[in-house]
């Protein structure tokens, strides 16, 4: 069982940038893979990184490419996910979650409660 807890949301204008933490807890941080999702009202969840144990390999969406940045410290047990160049279409409540696939995942079966995100105009 992973428990996953997201921090660093906030209200930023456009342009800003904010930096997500989620950390996990357990021993076994470092054999987990990590993603960030997020989901605006009214819209459904969407992939936004995700990066694999080791922290070697990286995934992005197309929209958020060149913005935002993910990264993890095992040592912390913390991923994060480094934001800059908000706009406002990238209000949305932010997710991270966890799965044991070994790379980057598909699928994944742990999940934190989410931090909010807002950009205004």
């Amino acid at each position: 069982q992973v428990q996953l807890v997201e921090s660093g949301g906030g209200l930023v204008q456009a342009g800003g940038s904010l930096r997500l933490s989620c950390a996990a807890s357990g021993r076994t941080f470092s054999s987990y893979s990590m993603g960030w999702f997020r989901q605006a009202p009214g819209k459904e969840r969407e992939f936004v990184a995700a990066i694999n144990w080791s922290g070697g390999r990286t995934s992005y969406a197309d929209s958020v490419k060149g913005r935002f940045t993910i990264s993890r410290d095992n040592a912390k047990s913390t991923v994060y996910l480094q934001m800059n160049s908000l706009k406002p279409e990238d209000t949305a409540v932010y997710y991270c979650a966890s799965d044991q696939c070994g790379s980057i995942c598909l699928k994944y079966d742990y999940w934190g409660q989410g931090t909010q995100v807002t950009v205004s105009s």
